[in-house]
C-alpha cells in the first residue's frame, strides 16, 4: 500500500468568543493517498469546510488549531512558518472554493491571474507562463483556450467560471487538491461533466482529493472513501459502496434516507428529526443523541470513541445498525 499523500491525526480547530471557546473541528484524523479521492459529507455546520481551511493553515483569528498533527508526504505542516506555508499553498496543496467569483479577482484578466500564481512558484518567462496556463485551460475543457486567457471573470459563464479556478489548482501538479463544494452552484449537466473530468485528471496525475460536499449523490459517484461529520467530530468512515449501501451509523442513515432517491416514487421522505446542535451547547454524550431514534442513557452521559472495523471502517457509535456485518 503507498504511503498517504496526508494524514490528519487528532485535529483541534477552537474559536475564542466572548461567549466561550468553539470547538469546530474536534479530534478530527483522516488519511487519503495518491490518486485517492475522499468524500467529506455532512450537514451545514458539522465542520467540514473548517476542517479543510484547518489543514491550509487558513484559519484566522479568534480561530486556532489547538492540537493535531497535519502531515503532507509525513512533512508536519503545523510546524512550518507562514512563508513556508506561503509558498507550499497553490503548488503542493491547492484549494477549490465554492464560489469562483470570490476566488478571481474581477478586475484582473485570466492571464493576469494565472501567469502571477505560476510565476509565484516557479521560476519561468512570463511566455512559458502564458503557455502553461492555456495549457490548464485545455486539460479542464474550456474550447479555445488562448483566447479564453484575455477575458475577465465577469464575461464568462458560471460554469466557465468554476473550470477556470480547477486549472488554478491543477496546473502546478499539486500533491493534494482540496474542493470545497466547488459544484453546488452549477447546473446538474455542468456539474456531471467537471466530476468527470475530476476523476480522470486525479487518476493521470495520481494527485489525491478531499471532495467536501453536503451531497451524497456526488460522493457515490465521484469518492473511493466517505468520511461523515457531525458537529465537528467524523463519526464514520469507510469505502464509498459499503458505507451508503450499509451504514453503520444513525446519522448516516439519516443522511441516506433524506435522498429522494433513495424512496419508492410517491413515498414521503425521511428527514432526520431535531436540528443540528449548537456548538457553543454541544449535549454530554454523543452530539447526535438527541436525534437519534437508538438513543440510550450511555449515549446521553458519553461520548462514544473511535472504533476502527476488520472491513477498513471506522465508527463512533453505541449501539449501531446491524444491517451491515
Amino acid at each position: 500500500m503507498n504511503a498517504p499523500v496526508l494524514s490528519v491525526r487528532n485535529l483541534v480547530t477552537q474559536f475564542d468568543t466572548r461567549a466561550g471557546t468553539i470547538t469546530a473541528v474536534d479530534g478530527v484524523s483522516l488519511e487519503v493517498g495518491p490518486g485517492e479521492v475522499l468524500g467529506i459529507v455532512g450537514e451545514s455546520g458539522s465542520g467540514k469546510t473548517i476542517t479543510g481551511f484547518s489543514i491550509l493553515g487558513l484559519i484566522d483569528k479568534p480561530g486556532r488549531i489547538a492540537g493535531g498533527e497535519v502531515l503532507l508526504n509525513g512533512q508536519d505542516l503545523r510546524k512550518l512558518s507562514d512563508r513556508a506555508m506561503a509558498r507550499l499553498r497553490g503548488d503542493r496543496i491547492a484549494m477549490i472554493f465554492q464560489d469562483p467569483m470570490m476566488t478571481l479577482n474581477p478586475v484582473l484578466r485570466i492571464d493576469t491571474q494565472m501567469i502571477e500564481t505560476i510565476r509565484a512558484h516557479r521560476d519561468v518567462s512570463r511566455s512559458r507562463a502564458r503557455d502553461m496556463a492555456a495549457e490548464a485551460l485545455a486539460l479542464v475543457g474550456i474550447p479555445s483556450p488562448v483566447e479564453r486567457l484575455r477575458t475577465y471573470p465577469h464575461e464568462m459563464s458560471g460554469g466557465m467560471r468554476q473550470r477556470v479556478v480547477i486549472a488554478i489548482a491543477l496546473m502546478l501538479e499539486p500533491d493534494l487538491i482540496i474542493a470545497d463544494e466547488p459544484t453546488t452552484a452549477l447546473d446538474v449537466t455542468i456539474q456531471s461533466q467537471i466530476l468527470s473530468e475530476m476523476q480522470k485528471l486525479m487518476a493521470q496525475r495520481n494527485t489525491a482529493l478531499i471532495w467536501i460536499t453536503h451531497d451524497l449523490t456526488v460522493v457515490a459517484g465521484l469518492a473511493h472513501r466517505v468520511a461523515v461529520m457531525y458537529a465537528g467530530r467524523i463519526v464514520e468512515t469507510g469505502p464509498v459502496d459499503a458505507l451508503l449501501d450499509h451504514p453503520k451509523h444513525p446519522y448516516t442513515r439519516g443522511l441516506i434516507s433524506s435522498i429522494p432517491s433513495s424512496v419508492p416514487r410517491g413515498e414521503r421522505l425521511v428527514p432526520i428529526k431535531g436540528m443540528t446542535p449548537s456548538l457553543m451547547n454541544l449535549p454530554e454524550g454523543c452530539a447526535f443523541a438527541p436525534r437519534c431514534p437508538r438513543a440510550s442513557e450511555t449515549c446521553r452521559k458519553a461520548r462514544p470513541d473511535r472504533q476502527d472495523l476488520a472491513t477498513g471502517r471506522s465508527l463512533r457509535c453505541f449501539h449501531p445498525l446491524e444491517e451491515a456485518s
